[in-house]
């Protein structure tokens, strides 16, 4: 499936001060939400505040007023920003769906007939959570739908609770990288103009050795750490009903896979998932529409999976209205530029594709706006280097896959440490954030697949094969 690439933003808009004019208002967006995400906020909304502060403080730098207002609501009405927005939305209608019809209780029934320790629970563990990223392709809604039951169960089974916490942020990693429905692999894709089913093929050669990799360190550091089983037996069984729910995510992944729109999978998915929970018993009628008359209201899940995108979407309006300034101001054009004159070699492009968008994304604490935001600059670099369209979205890819699944101040980490909460009426205890990124061993093995990629130049031959002809190393 092909898209609509980032929109150009050409208007100028000068600032007071220059290029620091221009990046304050990052610096302090980037200030509050760490000081927000270090005091526990719960979602994106707490960071609502202070992105209208920082638009506040650009506004005033700005020469023009007007030309930043402009600039603003442009970079907010992209038409990928609205693509991303509805893959949200569909995604996390169809992880609720997936939820209230038993998907993630029945694979937990598979474990329990396998009579897994703490060990071998946290193995299990990680590969049910690569199954429902790979399923929902949000690496949220897995941390969100796996965490308060697989999290309780693996501490009444005595395995090592960082290893465990990290097994489950883990297996929502690789969803995020891999799955043809995730938000980053949409993103990174459309901003390249590459096929998206190509573009997942193209990326087995990397997940599958730091899959290997994280999966031997999540064995060692469990078996290694494992305690004593606190109370014998107990755990949750989980009910196999769920188990035909798995058609739906084949079928999405199918219709991706043989190119269709983004739309036309989703809506096609969740409309067959619908059915088929309703003709297995799975869906009651009341959860898929009730109203309230008395107190005027609706209630559905489909209603409660919107809700759950509200955040992360309006968080993104209005963080690509201030990238779009930044855009305006000249310094990503200057930096094309800049890299385009040193980047002689594809090595060389690709060291300064992955080293830009990795200060993106540390810069903007959110993957999709860094992808977005640089996505320009990898497209248009790339392209006079001659390096795929496929190389350069995993490159993106793989670099913001890595800092928010790791540093303490990011959302998933965040939200992954405020799960492990889910066990203390068991009696066991939550996990940090700082634990919660070291034993991330998948985004620590993504760290190391940067290097060879980079600098090795793993795949770059066989990503070359389709691209345009271009300069040599």
């Amino acid at each position: 499936m092909t898209g609509p690439r980032e929109t150009e933003i050409s208007r100028q808009v000068a600032f007071y001060g220059g290029a620091f004019g221009a990046i304050l208002p990052f610096i302090v967006f980037v200030t509050g939400v760490i000081i927000i995400s270090l005091s526990g906020a719960p979602d994106e909304r707490g960071f609502w505040p202070v992105l209208i502060l920082a638009l506040g403080i650009g506004l005033l730098l700005a020469k023009d007023k007007n030309a930043f207002s402009i600039t603003v609501i442009d970079g907010m009405s992209q038409q990928i920003v609205m693509i991303m927005i509805t893959a949200w939305m569909l995604a996390s209608i169809i992880g609720v769906l997936m939820t209230i019809t038993g998907f993630v209780e029945a694979l937990i029934w598979v474990s329990a007939h396998l009579n897994l320790n703490g060990t071998g629970f946290v193995i299990t563990t990680f590969i049910i959570c690569c199954i429902v990223s790979l399923s929902t392709g949000s690496s949220f809604a897995t941390i969100l739908i796996c965490s308060p039951l697989l999290y309780p169960v693996g501490g009444l089974l005595g395995a090592h609770l960082p290893t465990l916490a990290g097994a489950i942020i883990g297996g929502a990693t690789f969803g995020d990288f891999i799955a043809p429905i995730s938000d980053t692999t949409i993103a990174s894709a459309l901003s390249q103009n590459a096929e998206i089913g190509a573009t997942v093929r193209s990326r087995l050669k990397y997940i599958i050795p730091a899959v290997a990799v994280a999966l031997v360190c999540y064995f060692l550091s469990a078996s290694l750490s494992e305690g004593a089983l606190p109370h014998e037996g107990m755990g949750l069984t989980g009910d196999p009903k769920g188990l035909p729910m798995l058609l739906v995510p084949a079928l999405i992944i199918a219709l991706f896979l043989r190119g269709n729109h983004l739309l036309h999978s989703l809506l096609l998915g969740l409309m067959f998932g619908v059915v088929l929970g309703l003709s297995l018993g799975l869906l009651s009628l009341d959860k898929l529409i009730s109203l309230d008359l008395e107190n005027v209201t609706a209630q559905s899940f489909i209603i409660d999976g919107i809700n759950r995108a509200v955040g992360i979407s309006f968080f993104t309006i209005l963080l690509m209205g201030m990238v779009a300034t930044l855009q305006a101001s000249g310094l990503l054009n200057r930096l094309v530029n800049f890299a385009t004159k040193h980047s002689k070699t594809k090595k060389h492009a690709e060291a300064w594709i992955s080293g830009t968008v990795g200060a993106a994304v540390l810069l903007t604490t959110h993957s999709i706006v860094a992808i977005l935001m640089v996505g320009e600059f990898a497209n248009k670099t790339g392209h006079i280097i001659g390096i795929d369209p496929k190389r350069r979205a995993n490159l993106l890819s793989l670099v913001v896959c890595v800092f928010p699944f790791l540093l303490p101040y990011f959302i998933p980490v965040i939200l992954m440490a405020n799960m492990t909460s889910s066990g203390e009426e068991f009696g066991i205890p939550p996990v940090t954030p700082l634990q919660v990124g070291l034993y991330n061993f998948v985004s620590w093995a993504l760290l190391a697949m940067i290097f060879l990629v980079v600098i090795l130049g793993f795949g770059r031959k066989s990503d070359s094969k389709a691209a345009n002809n271009g300069a040599e190393d």
